[in-house]
C-alpha cells in the first residue's frame, strides 16, 4: 500500500529570475515536496532515499538556472520523480524575495510527476 512522505522547507540558494539581478546573485528558495512511495519491506532499499532526494533538490536549486520558477519546478519533479522508490511526486518551489517585493505572503509554484516504473 503506496504511502505519502512529506519533506518540507527545503532550503536552497539560486540563480532563478527574469530580471538580470536574479541571474546574478543567488537568492533564496524553499521547496517542499510530498512523495508517494510503496516500500515492500523495512529496508532502505526498498523506498525512496530521502536524503538523496534532498541532495538531489538543493543541487538543482543551486547549479541549474532558469528564468521562470515555473520551470525549476517542472525540472525538480521531473528529477525527483526519476530517484528510485519515487512512485510519484508534488512538488512546490517558493520564493521568498519575490513575495516579499510583491508585499504577499507567498509567491510558490506547484508542479507534479510520475516515477519511472521499476
Amino acid at each position: 500500500m503506496p504511502e505519502l512522505v512529506r519533506l518540507t522547507g527545503i532550503k536552497g540558494e539560486g540563480r532563478h529570475g527574469v530580471h538580470d539581478r536574479e541571474q546574478e546573485r543567488p537568492q533564496p528558495f524553499v521547496v517542499d515536496l510530498e512523495l508517494v512511495v510503496d516500500p515492500l519491506e523495512d529496508d532502505l532499499s526498498a523506498t525512496a532515499d530521502y536524503d538523496e532526494v534532498v541532495r538531489v533538490v538543493r543541487g538543482l536549486v543551486a547549479t541549474e538556472s532558469y528564468r521562470l520558477i515555473e520551470t525549476l519546478v517542472r525540472r525538480i519533479a521531473e528529477v525527483v520523480a526519476a530517484v528510485r522508490g519515487v512512485r510519484s511526486c508534488r512538488v512546490v518551489v517558493h520564493k521568498p524575495r519575490a513575495a516579499d517585493s510583491l508585499g504577499v505572503r507567498d509567491v510558490s509554484v506547484e508542479a507534479t510527476a510520475r516515477g519511472v516504473p521499476e
